[in-house]
């Protein structure tokens, strides 16, 4: 993986650098794990939200910088929607568990300070794990050699008979 980190152009670490800002502004504002007028929180953030923050944050920039196009490079492939659920489970786990609205209508108060609040650090741990095996597949990619489909007349072939729509 860090192979693939040297090849980077400095487009892609200056993007590295905007998207780790911009997903922790995401997460920590909505959260109000840093306080704003707009968003309050009912229950302190604990003390391991700010390490899943940090780490989501820069898993999340280094996961994004993986799709940026180099000028020499092919497309990027569609996205990976392991670094997305890794997002959203860090987005639920460093949130206030009584402020979650889900939580709330499923649990009740009590319920969620009870049944949420205990493992909002599994989910952390998860969206964590979700976002660096994301990021590994995009890294290990980067130095794979790319598949060329064939051309020519086998390329394409048609279908010996259709489907009957009956």
């Amino acid at each position: 993986m860090l192979a693939a980190l040297r090849l980077w152009s400095a487009r892609q670490w200056w993007s590295t650098g905007a998207a780790a800002v911009t997903t922790a502004v995401v997460i920590a504002v909505p959260t109000a794990m840093v306080p704003t007028p707009v968003f309050d929180r009912a229950v302190p953030t604990t003390w391991w939200a700010w390490p899943a923050l940090v780490a989501t944050s820069v898993l999340g920039g280094l996961l994004v910088a993986t799709y940026v196009r180099r000028p020499d490079g092919p497309r990027a492939e569609r996205l990976d929607r392991r670094g997305t659920a890794g997002g959203l489970l860090t987005f639920f786990a460093v949130g206030c568990p009584v402020c979650n609205k889900v939580a709330l209508l499923a649990l009740g108060y009590t319920g969620a300070l009870q049944w949420f609040a205990p493992v909002q650090p599994v989910l952390a741990v998860g969206g964590v794990a979700l976002l660096g095996w994301a990021l590994r597949s995009r890294l290990r990619g980067q130095l794979a050699c790319p598949v060329v489909p064939p051309a020519g007349p086998t390329a394409v072939r048609e279908p010996l008979s259709r489907p009957s729509r009956g």
